[in-house]
């Protein structure tokens, strides 16, 4: 007998929100420039639901050059105005600015860690988890929270450090996303148990 997947229950019934369940959200990544990208698209989805952004993805990639902070650092008033003028983003003026913001912030980070006087932008964000998943154990999606101390924490460094839209709530998402917290339900087939002592 073929038994059915079972899934979180924030994404069933959508075959592009499965497919992101399935196969990106809570698998650990470490790459500096794909979290680069992570955390804006989570800025992007502030007071909106995470379907709306990831429906957006692919065209956000495409305009924002492939989440190059180099060129996005860059953007002049014409590309903002080019950007605002886009009906495949999410035109705010203060997201669209978030991410050019967050670009320079970006590359001053990396900057620093070229030459040795810090920690790349992964190591940083994953320091705040240890450098290793949280995984929690909940029975449903209404046991998860929207914020913890370690997204408080990582919103109050990112914000020290200029990032814009980078809240308590957008870390937890983002954390969740980059699996750095796995919050995937314990009915769920992708629920991995309780972390290794």
């Amino acid at each position: 007998m073929n038994k059915k997947k079972e899934r979180c229950s924030w994404c069933v019934g959508d075959e592009l929100y499965e497919k992101y369940h399935d196969e990106e959200w809570a698998v650990p990544e470490r790459d500096d420039q794909k979290l680069f990208e992570m955390l804006l698209l989570e800025g992007a989805q502030a007071g909106l639901s995470w379907i709306t952004v990831l429906r957006k993805r692919e065209h956000y990639r495409k305009v924002f050059d492939g989440f190059d902070p180099a060129k996005i650092a860059e953007y002049d008033n014409r590309k903002r105005a080019d950007l605002m003028n886009d009906p495949g983003i999410i035109r705010n003026k203060l997201k669209v600015n978030a991410f050019i913001v967050n670009a320079q912030k970006y590359l001053a980070m990396q900057a620093k860690a070229e030459n040795g006087k810090g920690p790349t932008f992964s190591e940083y964000l994953w320091s705040f988890v240890g450098g290793e998943t949280i995984v929690n154990q909940p029975s449903s999606w209404q046991d998860i929270p929207t914020k913890t101390s370690e997204s408080d924490a990582m919103a109050k460094a990112l914000s020290k450090k200029g990032f814009k839209f980078v809240g308590g709530t957008i870390c937890y998402a983002f954390m969740q996303a980059a699996g750095m917290i796995n919050d995937h339900t314990i009915d769920c087939a992708y629920y991995s148990g309780p972390a290794k002592k």
